[in-house]
């Protein structure tokens, strides 16, 4: 496997992966299954000696498939949306797959609904549930575990928007503010899951949790299909890589049930970039002091999640905090709907990289629209 690291003529840094390998056929670096199923499967996992077994079963697309029907039933199937001025503003053919109107606004709610129905399997936590959170993750665990009748703790950076601690209160969760920095943050919840016996629903690096995730890029590619639509591109936010790598697994599994060749492609903020750096490295890279407007995506990859990453995405383009926030304005200015700084990376990417995807027919999942209203700083209106 080779990593190719590129830097475009804008300077926005892409990273890029092949394989030179004939025996297999890889869409960007997805492999396709030309053998018997359970071959196929045991080359996977032997090409990925850290891939979780979890996912083992859910490597046949039918499986999987009726994982997301049942999974289904708890969430809400958001919207898929275009805009004819935007595809001529980009030069892409762009469909929006529209998780600011999932349950708690934001798809995190597919990762927890997952997570909480595997730990019903085994009977509910008399301590509930504990996770960290920048906002949304915490804001749908704490409504889900309301549901259930659980307590939910909420580890929280003490720089987290305020309306979006607010939110979680509101939801039913307990809030423990801890120093702005992962470390903190993961020290904080191991001290409350010793303390009250409660279980980490992890916001993006638990097996489930990314699982779910990948229901909306599997809906995006449904609901594409049914209007006839062949979808060249799925674009994604990365922060934690939860929704990155659930992404890239979904499509992955698509491309085998279809034929087709869909591709998968992230943003990510140049100032928080250890998932680009991590894709050109074959490591998971850190990010000493991540400093960017979205405040969702200063976190990093994991263990769980990053073998898949390697494995299923093509590229990660890094764009700097003006040019998301001129994507989200153009958002609102065309879509008419509100979406969060933290879900307009890929749309930034798209037009950025226009070489890449001029023509393009592009999906790009809408990560979420908990925005502060009363606070927040538009970028200009292009």
């Amino acid at each position: 496997m080779q990593r190719i690291a590129s830097q475009g003529a804008d300077s926005s840094r892409v990273v890029k992966r092949r394989c030179k390998r004939r025996r297999f056929s890889f869409l960007t670096n997805i492999l396709v299954i030309r053998q018997c199923r359970p071959c196929a499967i045991a080359n996977f996992a032997a090409m990925h000696p850290a891939f979780d077994p979890y996912f083992t079963p859910y490597l046949d697309p039918t499986v999987l498939a009726q994982r997301y029907a049942e999974l289904a039933r708890s969430l809400h199937r958001t919207p898929l949306m275009q805009s004819a001025s935007l595809n001529a503003w980009s030069g892409a053919e762009l469909h929006f797959k529209c998780e600011n109107f999932q349950k708690s606004g934001a798809f995190k709610m597919r990762g927890v609904a997952n997570a909480l129905r595997e730990l019903s399997l085994g009977g509910l936590p008399h301590g509930g549930v504990c996770t960290h959170s920048s906002g949304n993750h915490g804001q749908a665990l704490a409504w889900a575990s309301r549901e259930l009748g659980i307590p939910c703790t909420v580890v929280m950076p003490s720089n987290a928007p305020q309306f979006k601690k607010d939110a979680v209160r509101t939801a039913g969760g307990l809030i423990i503010e801890c120093e702005p920095n992962l470390a903190a943050r993961i020290e904080a919840v191991a001290r409350e899951v010793g303390r009250t016996g409660a279980v980490e629903i992890h916001p993006s690096n638990q097996a489930p949790v990314i699982l779910g995730q990948g229901s909306a890029a599997w809906e995006l590619l449904e609901d594409c299909a049914a209007r006839g639509i062949e979808l060249d591109w799925v674009g994604v936010p990365v922060g934690g890589g939860g929704l990155l790598a659930g992404t890239g697994f979904a499509v992955a599994r698509w491309n085998e049930q279809r034929g087709t060749s869909v591709r998968v492609f992230a943003g990510e903020p140049s100032g928080a970039d250890d998932a680009a750096r991590g894709l050109a490295s074959g490591k998971i890279e850190h990010n000493a002091d991540p400093q960017t407007v979205c405040d969702g995506m200063r976190t990093e990859l994991g263990s769980i999640n990053f073998p898949i990453i390697l494995a299923t995405v093509a590229a990660i383009h890094t764009l700097d905090d003006p040019e998301i926030l001129a994507a989200q304005r153009i958002i609102a200015d065309r879509l008419k709907i509100i979406v969060e700084t933290n879900c307009t990376p890929p749309l930034a990417a798209v037009v950025k990289q226009a070489g890449v995807f001029k023509g393009q027919r592009v999906g790009i999942i809408l990560s979420g629209g908990n925005l502060d209203l009363s606070t927040h700083q538009w970028g200009p209106s292009l």
